[in-house]
């Protein structure tokens, strides 16, 4: 039943396919992009019932004169060339690269082994996969609530440390797994561990 499972998700999308033409739109989307106070205003009323909303409206109306001031359309050869964006730049390339190239991949890709070597039965190596997209599922959920708390540089610092550690741990149990026989079950630990960290922190 696992073609059944994997298609799952498209009941998700049907739902959200469903449900959202009944949704208003953002009452900013509305004034700022589309120029149309009126829905705006029964979008805001939709949202937050009746009463008097115009702080809001002259809130969003700031919003739109202060985004028509301050900012021009560039070109993404622009953005590369424009010397008060470089930083930015660096540091956008610097963190989509390092989630590329952070292990996560291989990690998913090497874990079937991995469960195949601590001698799990094949039955059960697709339950314990499974397990392992809970835990990120799990782990994003949590990083939400400690985003606010911790801020995003702790978190994202935090996990890449201790992702870093995870894999040096995980490189020596994967060497010594045949001299001990508990190391297959400690790699294990290690793999949701690492997953764990990357959800919380990448």
């Amino acid at each position: 039943l696992w073609p059944w499972l994997l298609s799952s998700v498209g009941l998700s999308a049907l739902l959200q396919l469903v449900t959202l033409p009944f949704f208003p739109d953002s009452p900013s989307y509305l004034l700022i992009q589309k120029g149309n106070e009126e829905s705006c205003r029964k979008a805001i009323r939709k949202l937050w019932g009746e009463g008097d909303h115009q702080a809001e409206i002259d809130d969003i109306m700031k919003e739109k004169v202060a985004a028509m001031t301050s900012t021009k359309t560039l070109r993404v050869l622009e953005v590369i060339k424009e010397p008060s964006l470089r930083w930015q730049l660096y540091i956008l390339v610097t963190l989509v690269t390092g989630l590329q190239l952070c292990g996560i991949n291989a990690i998913y890709f090497y874990s079937f082994e991995v469960f195949h070597t601590a001698k799990f039965e094949e039955y059960l190596i697709p339950y314990v996969s499974l397990g392992i997209g809970l835990c990120e599922c799990l782990s994003c959920i949590l990083c939400s609530t400690l985003i606010d708390r911790f801020g995003r540089k702790v978190l994202l610092l935090g996990g890449y440390i201790l992702m870093c550690s995870v894999l040096v741990l995980l490189t020596v149990t994967l060497s010594l797994q045949h001299q001990f026989f508990w190391m297959h079950y400690f790699s294990v630990v290690l793999i949701f561990l690492f997953v764990i960290f990357y959800g919380i922190g990448p």
